[in-house]
């Protein structure tokens, strides 16, 4: 049985004619009697009293008119679906994140998604730095942002496109001597105590920090590390140390912190959208036009 078979019995039983089913469809009378004869022959029943005048459905042809007309709504929507589906208005997108970036312009990247596509489904997965990266790998994440360090950089597996360039900022106690500056340079700091994002969880901005450190000539002095931004701010409050964190860490109402701004104004980390070079997905492309604008550069590595 083929589709065509539905079509042209549905005609015939809309117009209780063949003549005029026929110049509906554009062909020829016999060629569709022909048709609705093997039709009935395929399903062993008889679809309409020929003797009749007009002809008439049988109750076995008035069965299976319902179940023909369900069957090619049935096949139109899916037909609909798919094309939607083809062009990325419908479906859904995997993206991993760390904690640490969820206070900048991540939100704004996924209510933009959200308010252009609104029936892709976002499935969003917290998790730290390396897990991401191998979830991407393993094609169980569409598209991963996290800060971009070594290991990302050099990747030749993995696309990346370098999203904003965001400032550093040191955060100190409330009652921290430094305070009473407007801006602290990054030699004032050479003696503090630290409180560091844990490397395994947040490889870039950790390395960052590092390397900023080093390139005012010391290696930061660790008290403790931390997973979450919340997590530092609040060790920091409690005078465990002080932090150096990207500045959309503001964002984030925290007593008992203060910030301030980093006397070497050259001093940055970078968000990274990282994603599959193979990867074919229409709704990817269409996430990645949105992203794109906010690149600091005009072409993704």
């Amino acid at each position: 049985m083929e589709l065509r078979h539905l079509r042209y019995f549905i005609a015939v039983a809309d117009e209780l004619s063949f003549s005029r089913a026929a110049k509906r469809l554009h062909i020829a009378q016999p060629p569709l009697s022909q048709q609705i004869k093997d039709l009935e022959a395929e399903l062993g029943v008889k679809l309409f009293d020929r003797k009749s005048h007009p002809i008439q459905l049988t109750p076995a042809g008035q069965a299976f008119l319902e179940e023909a007309r369900a069957t090619l709504v049935q096949l139109e929507q899916a037909v609909h679906k798919t094309q939607r589906i083809d062009q990325g208005e419908l479906g859904y997108l995997t993206v991993g994140f760390p904690s640490s970036i969820a206070n900048g312009v991540f939100p704004e990247i996924l209510r933009t998604f959200r308010q252009q596509y609104p029936e892709v489904q976002l499935i969003l997965q917290e998790e730290h730095s390396a897990f991401l990266i191998q979830r991407l790998r393993d094609r169980q994440t569409d598209i991963i942002f996290l800060y971009l360090y070594h290991d990302i950089s050099e990747a030749n597996d993995l696309e990346t496109m370098s999203l904003t360039q965001e400032p550093l900022v040191v955060v100190l106690p409330k009652n921290h001597p430094l305070t009473a500056q407007s801006k602290i340079s990054l030699s004032d700091l050479k003696d503090q105590e630290f409180v560091m994002p844990l490397h395994q969880i947040v490889a870039g901005l950790s390395e960052e920090i590092y390397y900023v450190c080093s390139q005012a000539g010391f290696v930061p002095k660790v008290a403790q590390t931390a997973v979450f931004m919340v997590t530092i701010l609040g060790l920091v409050a409690g005078e465990t140390g002080i932090s150096i964190l990207p500045s959309h860490v503001q964002n984030i109402q925290r007593e008992g912190v203060v910030y301030r701004q980093i006397q070497e104004q050259t001093t940055t980390t970078q968000l990274t959208a990282v994603w599959r070079p193979n990867h074919s997905s229409t709704i990817l492309q269409q996430f990645l036009n949105i992203i794109k604008p906010l690149s600091i550069y005009s072409n993704p590595k």
